[in-house]
């Protein structure tokens, strides 16, 4: 009987058929990448609030003040005699009721200047003049409260990372296709839900569960594609990284163009539901059905796709040879139970939680510049653009080890250099920085090609999705190692990132080169790769 591989070769390795899954599926790393983002413009600070005296509202109604001359009566006096103080998370801390006089509110404290009134902490009663533009405004996650802006990003990693664990798990018991549906759908259900949250705890919940969902399509659609072509043709893997970069790159134009939080989020989750009509142009993935033992259905799907490529699969094609490695639910222990695949997991996993801290490190190191945060973001987005061309340059002509190796590397090194560059020459320290955001994007993005190739086809979905979660482990942890180590001083940071990258690529170096080699089907194959 021929293997999967052979038969694969005669329908097409990359034909039309394979083009147009390709395409279809590309779709979904776009709007991952604006749920990966999106906190950028969710989030954003208001411009423009102030902390309201207990009573304004009806002394406004009363004397028919605007929003400007409340806050003028009541915040200018404070900021007049309190220069420390803005009005925007302290109040004078007096009640205004209907003995007031609309003329001079604060003269019935005429015993004390206003800079000897007494000042008490804002705690709920915030003022902003655009009230639905962010969750900030909505939530009131201002002041004492601004933590919870983090912690609904942390919500968002950790629902990735619960995402990895179970989905990956699910798509490699259930099938592909299923889990991948199940999750679009779950991700515009729970998109839909945040946007019209009633309170921040509804928010955090389902952004949560919408971050689980978002990981299964991501995961799920990666392992597809890579499943259904030949060998030559796996660094389509990376152009799916492109459209990835391509929403990083699109979202701040959404942004812009839509006024509030809640018009983003329905228009960053909407299209989830789009992706439902793949359930009649997307097969499952018949290197899966060969593990669960149907090779009639996985026959039936090379036949379809033979026939979509203007091949012909010979007669005597009537049956596939199927793995004879046991079909059992995967677990932590099958990753680990062999030399080698305990070697390219343990190293696997340091380089996902690495490159995901080094990446997410950089991109907060630069992206707070000022200016304007729309072509701010659009052109960090561009800048990964050259990484995904370099890999596709280098990677089928030097294979993937060397290339992945020393882009972690460069990425190191330029950490180390821009830490001990003076500050006097910020544009030469910004170049290097740039590089080594350069570098760690290559690693980023190699690494799920890589990963994808070192496991066996029983244990893929489970394997990439594992070891990804260290990445979203990456992602909860970077802000706080490069606030707290930057507060004892600025360029400690990029000494660890620096460490972190070099010790990776050295790392990775170790691991077998996968060019140009078939798929593994078993444990046996992947033990067999030198």
């Amino acid at each position: 009987m021929p293997s999967f591989d052979e038969v694969l070769k005669e329908a097409g390795e990359f034909g039309r058929f394979q083009k147009r899954v390709f395409f279809l599926l590309c779709q979904t790393g776009i709007i991952f990448s604006f749920l990966f983002a999106s906190v950028v413009f969710l989030g954003q600070a208001p411009h423009n609030y102030w902390c309201r005296i207990p009573g304004a509202v009806e002394l406004s109604e009363r004397c028919g003040w605007t929003l400007e001359e409340e806050q003028n009566i009541t915040v200018l006096p404070l900021h007049l005699e309190n220069g420390s103080s803005s009005g925007e998370c302290e109040r004078l801390d007096v009640v205004w009721d209907a003995s007031v006089s609309c003329a001079s509110p604060l003269a019935r404290y005429g015993n004390h200047s206003t800079g000897n009134l007494p000042l008490a902490a804002c705690h709920d009663n915030w003022v902003y003049k655009q009230p639905h533009s962010s969750i900030v405004s909505e939530y009131n996650l201002v002041c004492g409260n601004a933590w919870m802006l983090d912690l609904s990003q942390a919500i968002l990693n950790l629902g990735f990372l619960a995402g990895a664990f179970t989905l990956g798990y699910a798509a490699d018991r259930y099938g592909r296709i299923l889990i991948y549906l199940l999750s679009c759908l779950g991700a515009g259900i729970c998109g839909i839900i945040v946007a019209f949250a009633p309170n921040f705890t509804v928010f955090l919940i389902f952004r949560f569960l919408q971050g689980v969902f978002g990981k299964g399509t991501w995961m799920t659609c990666y392992v597809i594609v890579t499943e259904i072509v030949g060998s030559d043709q796996r660094i389509i893997g990376i152009v799916i990284q492109i459209f990835f970069t391509l929403g990083i790159m699109i979202l701040p134009g959404i942004a812009y163009l839509v006024p509030t939080w809640q018009g983003i989020q329905l228009a960053i989750s909407l299209p989830n539901f789009l992706f439902l009509l793949y359930y009649w142009a997307v097969p499952e993935s018949p290197r899966w059905l060969l593990t669960r033992k149907k090779g009639e259905k996985a026959l039936k799907i090379m036949h379809n796709i033979a026939k979509h490529n203007g091949k012909y699969l010979s007669p005597h094609y009537s049956e596939i040879t199927i793995s004879n490695e046991e079909v059992s639910n995967p677990s932590f222990l099958d990753l680990v139970r062999t030399p080698r695949m305990r070697r390219n997991t343990l190293i696997l996993m340091y380089a996902w939680f690495t490159s995901a801290l080094t990446y997410q490190g950089l991109v907060m190191r630069l992206g707070i510049v000022g200016g304007n945060l729309y072509l701010a973001f659009f052109i960090s987005g561009a800048v990964e653009l050259p990484a995904a061309l370099l890999i596709l340059v280098t990677i089928d002509r030097i294979g993937r080890r060397l290339p992945f190796g020393i882009s972690n590397i460069v990425a190191g090194i330029a950490c180390l250099i821009t830490a001990f560059l003076p500050e006097d020459i910020p544009w030469l320290k910004m170049t290097v920085a740039t590089l080594g955001r350069l570098g760690i994007t290559m690693a980023f993005e190699i690494v799920y090609l890589v990963n994808t190739e070192l496991y066996p086809t029983t244990l893929r979905n489970f394997g990439v999705s594992l070891c990804s979660s260290l990445c979203d482990l990456g992602g909860i942890i970077a802000p706080f190692l490069l606030f707290r180590l930057a507060a004892i001083w600025l360029e400690l940071p990029l000494i660890i990132f620096s460490i972190l990258a070099v010790v990776c690529g050295l790392l990775v170096l170790l691991l077998p080169e996968t060019k140009g080699i078939s798929l593994p089907e078993t444990v046996e194959d992947v033990e067999q790769l030198s």
